[in-house]
């Protein structure tokens, strides 16, 4: 096998028996053909303190060349990796674009410390000191443990692909800070959501006060427990009057907010795939809503975009589905008129949802299964609020029997 060892930097004159400038040795090797150019390829290594430690690496490539197991590491850097991991993982065609978008996110946030480095440069020693130093600039540990994990996805298949030998996140620690009482009690806190009084108020409003479309919407949502993204991605087909239930198979995605770009996606998780009830009430209110629909539609037959959208657009770009945001915008307008919380969202119906489920007495595992969750600690943490009251108000009326007696 060619190859030699050299002191590229060698500032000594030629004839020194011993080199004084402190020069690092090298090795170069010749490790086959490239079958492209069919010339020699070459392994080059410098930064050996002595010719024993070039010797010894040497030797180890030269093992692993005979052993077949060599890897000539690339000298792509990591952002023009990441370009390139990108569009492997959105070819996959198993990832939805609200996960790339995430992961993309993710990437902004390395890309400061990594983005010109050769990808083989990058040691365990160093990805650990990002991950602290996120820690340090006060990001959440399940933000950095998102960062992490598509960090993990980027390495490994670099290592999958022969650029690297070495995964250096393979033993990354993402680090934890004693949490304050402070924050510990605002995990524990219950989420804000409507009582029975203030949602029968606030659905009052809707229908007296309200904007187009927000009684049906209102209703709508806190009734069946579903979330926004479900609602505005529900089509007339997804409802069986005659069964009294509505299928729940997509979502609604917008990146931008703009009325005519969405997509429809499968549901957040397998679990969000489901068929539930839907009480007469509701129904009633979209049998009132598809006939004002049909009088728009029949409007403006030749721009109409008839997609069958149940929450779609009354006053311009007709029949676009209805956006997110003016359904939180609407909400807010109503809270406000009702002199309700207006910290709550669309999302709070969901919880006020599950509140009332638990006071009927409704099991959690009922509950879970209505509103699409294969496992949830706010629902939980709601279900147990409302249940542990309960609990209680049933050992006083034991008291008050007995005492009674």
């Amino acid at each position: 096998m060619e190859g030699h060892f050299y002191k590229p930097n060698c500032k000594c004159p030629k004839d020194a028996k011993k080199c004084t400038c402190g020069a690092t040795w090298s090795y170069i090797l010749d490790i086959g053909i490239d079958p492209k150019t069919g010339r020699r390829k070459q392994q080059k290594k410098g930064g050996f303190k002595t010719k024993k430690d070039v010797t010894l690496a040497a030797a180890i490539v030269i093992q692993e060349l005979d052993q077949g197991t060599f890897i000539q590491e690339s000298n792509i850097t990591f952002e023009d990796f990441t370009v390139e991991w990108l569009a492997l993982y959105h070819g996959t065609g198993r990832v939805k674009i609200s996960t790339i978008r995430i992961r993309k996110n993710e990437i902004v946030r390395l890309k400061p410390f990594f983005s010109l480095n050769k990808i083989k440069a990058i040691t365990r020693k160093m990805y650990q000191g990002v991950l602290n130093d996120l820690s340090k600039q006060g990001l959440s540990y399940g933000t950095i443990t998102g960062i992490n994990c598509t960090g993990r996805m980027i390495f490994k298949k670099a290592v999958e692909l022969g650029y690297i030998k070495t995964d250096p996140t393979q033993y990354a620690v993402i680090p934890k800070t004693q949490k304050t009482v402070e924050e510990l009690e605002v995990e524990e806190e219950i989420p804000k959501y409507l009582e029975k009084e203030e949602l029968s108020l606030f659905l009052k409003v809707a229908r007296e006060k309200g904007l187009e479309m927000d009684a049906v919407t209102f209703i709508t949502l806190a009734y069946t427990g579903m979330r926004v993204g479900e609602l505005c991605a529900l089509k007339w087909k997804d409802i069986d009057f005659e069964k009294h239930t509505v299928s729940i198979t997509k979502t609604l995605y917008r990146p931008t907010n703009n009325t005519r770009k969405y997509k429809l996606l499968p549901p957040k998780t397998k679990t969000s795939r489901r068929v539930i009830e839907m009480d007469a009430t509701v129904l009633a209110e979209l049998e009132s809503h598809r006939a004002r629909q049909n009088i728009v539609k029949i409007g403006h037959r030749d721009t109409y975009h008839d997609k069958d959208f149940i929450f779609s657009k009354m006053k311009k770009n007709h029949g676009y589905p209805e956006l997110v945001t003016i359904v939180e915008n609407h909400m807010s307008r109503l809270l406000k008129l009702a002199k309700l919380n207006q910290d709550l969202t669309p999302h709070s119906l969901r919880h006020t949802h599950t509140s009332l489920l638990a006071e009927a007495k409704v099991g959690l595992e009922e509950i879970m299964e209505r509103l699409g969750h294969a496992d949830d600690k706010i629902t939980r943490r709601i279900y147990l609020h409302v249940t542990k009251a309960m609990k209680k108000e049933a050992s006083q009326k034991f008291s008050e029997l007995m005492r009674s007696l």
